[in-house]
């Protein structure tokens, strides 16, 4: 799995984390409904942002008990072969539809850098094949939610002519305009299948930052492995500094809670603890000033962090060399072998394509800092939970 957004249970407390994995669960088993078993190696943990906010604007139904868009799934491997209350109906399939063209766009880029057995043309023909029937695989159920997937495949279109005008000097907000308009238009479509047409504005605005935060901070992380292999990085090429990236990653996380400010959910608790709380988390993570609080000891998460500060095979431990690391197809592999024993989500495992150690989604899973959480709250406990501060007026520092 990929994507930005990926919190620590410890983090988000009880209540959220089951939520957290409703729409995880959720996601997946749409991909699957619509589209085979191997359409659920796409799941992603931004994709899935989309059915959250789904949820969190849609109306509850008098005489509907509080469980509406959920149904109890089967057992799963990735449960530990138990049932779970799990995200389905509309929000599921647009995140679903998102996630396929994500996917796509992530295949396309691997092939543009020639990673690994990418590099060789009849795999990268393969790939091709298989990103252009993921387009196809998108199309169809976003038509099915009412959602044209026709902007997202654009701004993938777009992205590679921005990329090669773009150098010295050029502003980095152009390249990552691609990314942001497609964001834009799958968090606004939330706001049209929740009945709730006037949250559109807002949510396309916090889908704009979204999308500039996530080409920033992929640039951030990607940025010595890309400079090691020759591969193209918006960082490198427009010459914009880490110090700049930072203060428009810091403005678009505080533009993103201001925009959700101005929405109106039914219970916004677990968007804002993604999108405010673990948006900030994040760009810790990617520029190396996060620390875990329930670890054994400090621990960096970020490829950037000082020297010193990561745990030997920990999140914080710095990539192995490019030619150490899996290819798409080769990680692929390795991934459903992981899924099928558990490890993803109960153990301990390599990451299928870097081979960094990470914990499993139910152990402490990629923890950052508690800085940021409720005064009224324990820090590594309910934060944004239990403790009713929707939009943490309590005291939070956000």
């Amino acid at each position: 799995m990929f994507g930005m957004v990926r919190p620590c249970r410890h983090r988000l407390g009880e209540s959220l984390a089951a939520q957290w994995m409703a729409h995880l669960c959720g996601l997946c088993l749409a991909l699957r409904g619509d589209h085979g078993q191997l359409a659920r190696i796409v799941t992603n943990y931004d994709g899935l942002l989309v059915s959250v906010l789904t949820e969190a604007q849609t109306r509850p139904v008098a005489g509907v008990s509080s469980g509406v868009g959920r149904r109890t799934a089967g057992p799963c491997p990735l449960r530990g072969m138990r049932t779970a209350s799990v995200a389905h109906g509309e929000g599921a399939r647009l995140a679903a539809a998102v996630s396929l063209v994500l996917a796509s766009a992530k295949i396309r880029d691997h092939v543009a850098d020639g990673d690994g057995l990418l590099a060789r043309a009849p795999v990268a023909r393969a790939a091709r094949r298989v990103a252009k029937g993921w387009d196809r695989a998108g199309a169809r159920t976003g038509s099915a939610v009412g959602f044209d997937t026709a902007v997202l495949v654009d701004a993938v279109d777009r992205q590679g002519g921005t990329e090669a005008l773009a150098g010295p000097g050029t502003p980095i907000l152009t390249v990552t305009e691609p990314t942001e308009t497609a964001t834009a238009a799958a968090f606004a479509h939330t706001a049209v299948l929740a009945g709730r047409p006037y949250n559109a504005a807002p949510l396309a605005e916090a889908g704009r930052l979204f999308g500039r935060l996530a080409h920033l901070l992929d640039a951030v992380e990607d940025r010595h492995a890309d400079a090691a292999s020759g591969a193209w990085n918006p960082i490198t090429a427009t010459g914009i500094s880490l110090v700049e990236a930072r203060r428009l990653a810091d403005d678009a996380v505080h533009g993103v809670r201001l925009a959700l400010r101005e929405a109106e959910f039914t219970d916004g608790r677990l968007v804002h603890r993604l999108l405010v709380h673990e948006l900030r988390t994040s760009v810790d993570r990617a520029f190396g000033t996060a620390t875990c609080a329930h670890t054994a000891g400090p621990e960096a998460a970020g490829p950037h962090a000082p020297p010193g500060t990561g745990v030997p095979g920990g999140p914080g431990a710095p990539l192995p060399p490019r030619g150490d690391r899996r290819g798409l197809l080769a990680g692929c592999a390795v991934w459903l072998g992981l899924a099928c024993t558990c490890q993803m989500c109960c153990g301990t495992y390599q990451d299928p394509w870097t081979g960094q150690r990470k914990e499993g989604q139910c152990g402490n899973g990629d923890c950052g800092g508690c800085g940021d959480c409720c005064s009224c709250c324990d820090c590594c406990g309910n934060c944004c939970d239990n403790c009713g501060c929707d939009g943490c007026d309590c005291g939070c520092s956000c």
